[in-house]
């Protein structure tokens, strides 16, 4: 089945370019190409939005987008490479996020893995977020396990149940048992929402 797309980015070459990079996967149906933010009026699969836009820019796109869709995943697309802009994207909602200057490479497996699991974040994101984030215990009142802490911070660096399952040694399943219970401590539903809140109350 394909995974539809809409994608929001007011250079018309660049989007000609996601759309020719997605069409020749074979996999994906671009359902809106926009030059700035419309609302959607039926929600695809997944939605590339640029940080920097005409009007409304990316960042206030997601808040809107939230506001009535928590669980479409939205990646940002930008050449900013600076810790302001990473922060306000996700802390807003964003799933995932991709600078511009990896794309050909990075933007088909992203879209893959952000559907299969969760969030995405390139690996120099997620080195900024974790080093833009105050280094203090993760707060107690959410009674995490050792282990359940340590599976936190592997997902707010940005990497898939895959990843931390190889890096810790322990089974997907065991990850994906770890990271229902850590939803379930912070009362949040996904990936997103449980990196938002770490970031936010700086719980790793």
């Amino acid at each position: 089945m394909s995974i539809t797309i809409h994608i929001y980015d007011d250079n018309a070459a660049l989007r000609q370019s996601l759309e020719q990079l997605l069409d020749l996967s074979g996999e994906f149906i671009i359902t809106g190409s926009f030059d700035q933010f419309i609302a959607p009026a039926a929600m695809p699969d997944i939605i590339l939005m640029d940080i920097d836009m005409p009007g409304i820019s990316g960042i206030d796109a997601v808040k809107k987008i939230r506001s009535f869709n928590k669980k479409v995943p939205i990646i940002m697309l930008t050449v900013f490479d600076d810790n302001t802009h990473i922060l306000e994207a996700i802390c807003a909602g964003a799933s995932g996020y991709l600078l511009k200057k990896s794309i050909s490479e990075k933007l088909v497996p992203s879209i893959k893995e952000m559907i299969a699991e969760g969030a995405t974040l390139s690996p120099s994101v997620a080195k900024m977020i974790i080093q833009s984030m105050q280094k203090t215990p993760v707060k107690e009142q959410y009674h995490f396990s050792s282990r359940e802490k340590e599976i936190l911070e592997w997902l707010c660096r940005g990497n898939s149940y895959k990843m931390i399952a190889a890096g810790l040694n322990i089974s997907f399943e065991t990850v994906r048992t770890h990271i229902k219970h850590i939803y379930e401590k912070l009362q949040v539903r996904s990936a997103t929402e449980a990196v938002s809140k770490a970031i936010n109350e700086k719980l790793i």
